[in-house]
């Protein structure tokens, strides 16, 4: 790949440059559903990630939560479905876990689409779909929903699916979509099995832990919008923001904000956003800028109470749509949500009042999906408790930007740094118990144009440090929580003329190299893994469809945790999956 890279930098050097300057910048494709069209049955699409422990067991029950086909659903209310949990006659209580199973096929001519999953306004899956070929296509998601066990003991629930897709003349894919719940009461079996797991696409590594939400949460509030065109919230800039007014229990003892985020339209490929100044002396009509820094954040009665940086999620039309066939990118069909230990905060809010609490996004423009479910353990015995909230240190976020550019060439460095750290007690029948949070993250970005604007090269670093701690009045440490994480992200496009010199037409060479590398400490139970997936190709395209094009992809996925350890490598080249190689053993990743 560096040779044939080389050689399209020495053609640019001796050829014009096309007319559009910033084609070089990371784009959304579609692939038509002809292309590279060598599978006469559908074909199977896969996410990597860790299998769950209790796939091998048998279920007690399970429940058909939705059966729809999603076709011209633009502009249109989400699909709605009562909810109604097993019958005890059928499935006896309490269940020890439960999965959430998702399968989808389509076929024809689509761009991928984003989809939500709610229960009652929580939210329980966020997910994006593949593009189609003309055989078709299919895939599966499963993902633990234990923590969402309090929602699923409810009968008076409606599920909704909101999955905007267009079918016309030009788009003739519909995605068919069947949701089911599993339901176990077994134990957990430790050993996992190869074969189970070839269909499915697991949780990915981190962001949060089945282990913190053990046992389940007593209620779960969802922070999220009405429901018309989905429960999630429309930031459509860095001044929007969206709250919802929250009653919490008086006798509240713990609190988690579980946040779900995606990112669309001109913030799709934040990461590679140029500032605003390039694109105005430039005199661009591109509307991709405010630069390439993004954070999320949350408040209560606007008192900042957490932030993240998303981890950046490339959809299956992003950069290069034939990378992701038949191996998607981390986290496409099972986006991560993100956790915000809100119970240092609880001495603010056991007041029976009603309190806001607002989510937005720092410099973000158009547009960002945001929604969160409010995770709140109860005092079984008392029907109030004592809280108090005696640490806030949060310094103001401090963001450096250098820019250097003339023309349509320069580089653009970005840094930023925020440390947190927040404290409270609560009083409550267990005792009295102190919780301090602490946070620190460090986000580092570089962007870089040569060949008047015609390549393009982005470098980001992000690394992320967390730390719950909670002592009982003894000041004995009696629960830890400790996550290391970072996830490098490096992305270069390369735009050439046609070689037949056809103007309405352009080559795009491109390389994608990103990671989710974490290792995590939950009282007793550790766990270290690396998830990392390289892609190179190039492409030629009209418009934004791709007419023919080479691409290569090899992923490895490796965790190590208390059930053992699970190592999965794969490669693909234009759209075939050449080896797929899983073992239990431990096998050094790095």
């Amino acid at each position: 790949m560096l040779a044939f890279l080389t050689l399209f930098l020495l053609l640019v050097s001796a050829t014009p440059p096309p007319p559009r300057a910033l084609s070089s910048s990371p784009d959304r494709f579609l692939k038509k559903s002809s292309f590279q069209s060598h599978h006469h049955d559908p074909q199977e699409y896969i996410e990597l990630g860790h299998p769950l422990p209790f796939d091998r067991l048998t279920p007690s029950c399970t429940v058909d939560l939705l059966h729809h086909s999603f076709a011209d659903t633009i502009n249109r209310p989400p699909f709605t479905v009562p909810y109604s949990p097993p019958s005890p006659s059928v499935c006896s209580r309490p269940w020890s876990r439960v999965a959430l199973d998702f399968h989808a096929e389509c076929r024809g001519d689509q761009y991928d689409r984003v989809a939500g999953l709610w229960l009652g306004g929580a939210e329980l899956l966020r997910t994006t779909t593949a593009e189609p070929t003309e055989s078709g296509i299919f895939w599966r998601v499963r993902k633990d929903i234990t923590r969402y066990s309090s929602l699923l003991v409810q009968s008076n629930l409606n599920v909704t699916m909101m999955l905007e897709n267009v079918v016309n003349k030009i788009y003739s894919g519909v995605y068919h979509v069947k949701v089911t719940l599993f339901f176990y009461r077994e134990n957990v079996v430790k050993v996992p099995s190869i074969v189970s797991y070839r269909s499915y696409s697991a949780n990915n590594l981190g962001f949060n832990s089945d282990k913190v939400y053990n046992p389940p949460a007593d209620l779960i509030m969802p922070i999220s919008d009405d429901g018309k065109r989905g429960f999630w919230y429309r930031i459509e800039s860095e001044s929007d923001l969206h709250f919802k007014k929250i009653r919490f229990p008086r006798n509240a003892y713990r609190a988690i904000l579980e946040l779900y985020v995606s990112f669309h339209g001109d913030d799709e490929f934040w990461y590679s956003n140029p500032p605003n100044s390039y694109i105005r002396l430039n005199n661009l009509t591109t509307s991709r800028g405010n630069g390439c820094y993004r954070e999320v954040f949350m408040t209560i009665d606007g008192k900042f109470i957490g932030s993240e940086v998303p981890f950046p999620v490339i959809f299956t039309g992003g950069i290069n749509p034939l990378f992701w066939e038949p191996v998607v990118a981390i986290g496409a069909f099972n986006l991560p949500s993100y956790d915000i230990d809100l119970t240092p905060f609880l001495g603010l809010v056991l007041d029976g009042n009603a309190h806001e609490i607002g989510i937005g996004v720092d410099d973000g423009i158009s547009y960002w999906l945001v929604d969160a479910n409010l995770h709140i353990w109860l005092d079984r015995g008392s029907s109030k408790v004592e809280a108090k909230s005696v640490v806030y240190v949060n310094p103001a976020l401090r963001v450096d930007r250098r820019e250097n550019f003339k023309l349509l060439d320069g580089e653009f460095e970005t840094g930023a740094r925020r440390k947190s750290k927040f404290g409270g007690w609560v009083k409550s029948s267990s005792g009295n118990l102190t919780t301090v949070v602490s946070r620190e993250f460090k986000f580092r970005n570089m962007i870089r144009f040569d060949n008047n604007g015609t390549y393009k090269s982005v470098r980001q670093r992000v690394k992320v440090k967390k730390a719950v701690k909670v002592r009982n009045e003894m000041g004995r440490v009696v629960t830890t929580v400790f996550v290391k994480r970072n996830y490098p992200l490096n992305v270069i496009t390369l735009t050439l003329p046609d070689p037949k010199k056809k103007k309405d037409r352009y080559m795009l060479v491109t390389n994608v190299s990103h990671a989710l590398k974490e290792k995590c400490l939950i009282g007793m139970f550790r766990s270290s893994g690396i998830n990392r997936q390289v892609s190179n190709g190039w492409m030629k395209v009209k418009d934004h469809s791709v007419l023919s094009g080479e691409a290569n992809t090899t992923q490895i996925y490796s965790l190590r945790d208390e059930y053992g350890c699970y190592y999965r490598a794969v490669a693909a080249r234009n759209g075939r999956l050449l080896s797929d190689n899983t073992t239990l053993s431990c096998v050094s990743a790095s």
